[in-house]
């Protein structure tokens, strides 16, 4: 039976969503200015869907297309399963990825209002073997600001976000923890995972005030 508790998310990975374009392979110079590009388009985009006067549903529905369009979504859910992923099939492997994107639109699209309005700035990027890594920051307007290094790969193309580390902490790697915690739980039964994921969609969105989503657990 579910019973439901707090699905921690660190105030750094909360502050990562609210920033994340379509291109052609370029050379080195051109490319990493239209990876900081591609970031500076999504932190736009995030802070103008976060405005108050945007309806939760839809602001939901935008995080839901980032995510789609603008993230490995598919490696990103096959690294935060792990070990555990290669027993689900094909099918509850598909469920899981749809299910994470949900998850991920409604927890983040509510979670970083506290950031509307707060300025968002590229810094820089780096190469990173086959990828690019484009530094930023929020200005918060008190205390200090949060750093973000967005990790891209030019896919077919276009870029998408593989990760996002924010004060040094890897937000794939977060999940990836908190799940593999709740799998181990439940002797260690992936589709324990799906159940609860499934329960806190039924629940809809979390509520905006704090620094955790809750998270139904077995």
């Amino acid at each position: 039976m579910l019973s439901k508790s707090r699905f921690r998310f660190p105030r750094a990975i909360v502050a990562a969503l609210f920033s994340v374009a379509c291109l052609t392979a370029l050379p080195r110079g051109a490319a990493a200015q239209d990876a900081a590009a591609f970031v500076t388009n999504l932190g736009n985009q995030a802070i103008q869907v976060l405005g108050p006067s945007v309806p939760p549903a839809q602001r939901i529905a935008h995080f839901r297309q980032i995510f789609t369009a603008d993230f490995d979504l598919r490696g990103a859910s096959q690294f935060v399963l792990g070990p555990a992923g290669r027993s689900l099939s094909a099918e509850q492997q598909q469920e899981f990825q749809t299910l994470f994107r949900d998850y991920l639109a409604e927890a983040y699209s509510s979670r970083l209002s506290q950031y509307a309005g707060e300025p968002f700035r590229v810094t820089g990027t780096r190469p990173n073997g086959e990828g690019t890594i484009v530094t930023s920051q929020v200005m918060r307007r008190s205390g200090s600001p949060v750093e973000m290094d967005w990790h891209l790969v030019n896919h077919g193309g276009r870029f998408l976000v593989t990760d996002v580390y924010v004060d040094g902490v890897s937000m794939r790697v977060t999940h990836r923890q908190e799940f593999a915690a709740i799998i181990q739980r439940n002797g260690g039964q992936p589709e324990a995972l799906l159940a609860a994921l499934r329960q806190q969609l039924a629940q809809g969105p979390a509520p905006k005030s704090g620094s955790s989503a809750p998270m139904p657990q077995r």
